[in-house]
């Protein structure tokens, strides 16, 4: 699995486009692929978003929630982001390119892309408690 984050074009929150390369910033970070109609997704979001500044205490690491749903539905996703609260970077895949580069089909899918960009971990749905995998992981990571 030794794959690195690929270079594609996405919206940022104010709808710029911008490179998945400047997400990288040498730090760790969780990437989580969700979209408006994914329930699993949205819980996740929200849990992570709570364990946040806790986990911060612990280990330095980002967080970037990719929306993948299409144009239709990119101002739905970007006022349900708003509307959550979310303290993380949201982007916007609206034509799913980012999507296709890190073979996503299944939400909520996250993924550990560690300080140089290689992705570190990937995991697929949500069951409540699963966020501590990534939280272990992060440690991981911050030791080496």
């Amino acid at each position: 699995m030794a794959q690195t984050f690929p270079a594609v074009s996405v919206e940022n929150a104010t709808g710029e486009t911008i490179s998945t390369k400047s997400l990288i910033t040498g730090k760790p970070f969780i990437l989580s692929f969700w979209g408006v109609t994914c329930k699993p997704c949205i819980t996740e979001l929200n849990t992570l978003n709570e364990v946040m500044e806790e986990w911060r205490e612990e280990v330095d690491f980002d967080i970037v929630a990719v929306s993948i749903d299409d144009s239709r539905f990119t101002s739905r996703a970007r006022s349900m982001a708003e509307g959550y609260g979310w303290e993380f970077t949201c982007v916007f895949d609206k034509n799913q390119d980012l999507k296709r580069a890190m073979n996503v089909s299944l939400t909520p899918q996250t993924f550990i892309i560690d300080s140089k960009g290689n992705v570190a971990y990937a995991h697929s749905g949500y069951t409540p408690g699963s966020e501590l995998q990534l939280l272990k992981k992060l440690k991981e990571l911050q030791k080496k």
